[in-house]
């Protein structure tokens, strides 16, 4: 059921799409350049914190734990994920230059489109999460 929801078909995309941010880099030489480990960091982190939140949701787990105020986790997990997508989707394109490495150029490249993509499924995940959010402070 979650799964028909935008915020679970924006989790599923984040997860997809979040999987070829990191495994174009892992393809690489990225060790050499201190700029993709940040970009690998970012994305393997949120992709394993993504796939939990994404069981957790499909399981209802969080309704057998209903002392976590899980609007505001879901709120904090999803602003975070943006905030540090975005700043390394940045730097991955900032940091794409033929000059760097030429064989790794395109897998570079189309990380740093897919960053900016994951970075807009985040963005529309904190959207939903405050919305979400406001809905239950205001009661």
């Amino acid at each position: 059921e979650f799964l028909r929801t935008v915020p679970g078909l924006l989790m599923v995309t984040e997860i997809v799409l979040g999987l070829l941010v990191w495994t174009l880099i892992a393809g690489t030489e990225y060790f050499l350049y201190p700029a993709f480990g940040w970009v690998m960091f970012v994305a393997v982190f949120y992709w394993v914190l993504t796939v939990f939140f994404l069981i957790i949701y499909m399981t209802m787990t969080y309704t057998r734990i209903p002392q976590v105020p899980w609007t505001m986790v879901g709120l904090c997990f999803n602003g975070s994920a943006f905030v540090l997508y975005l700043i390394a989707a940045i730097v991955d394109a900032s940091s794409v230059t033929k000059d760097l490495d030429n064989h790794n150029y395109n897998s570079w490249a189309a990380s740093s489109f897919f960053a900016f993509v994951v970075t807009s499924c985040y963005a529309g995940n904190t959207y939903f999460s405050f919305i979400s959010w406001q809905s239950r402070t205001l009661q």
